[in-house]
């Protein structure tokens, strides 16, 4: 299975990877960072297909993907 992996005190809860993401693989999380912003989380792990554009569209570089 692939892996992605959100760094939570990098997010700020933009969103742009949940748009990005084809598969419903990311949500915004209910708790916050020490930032206090509502980070980004995956939601759907196993529907991932390490497709990359989560990544690509994150302005903060906090999301890796491991193919497997």
């Amino acid at each position: 299975m692939n892996s992605l992996k959100i760094t939570k005190e990098i997010c700020k809860g933009c969103s742009l990877c949940i748009v990005a993401c084809p598969k419903g693989v990311i949500g915004i999380s209910k708790k916050s960072n020490n930032a206090g912003f509502h980070y980004a989380e995956t939601v759907k792990q196993e529907a991932c297909n390490a497709c990359t554009l989560c990544a690509v569209m994150c302005p903060d570089s906090c999301i890796i993907i491991e193919k497997n």
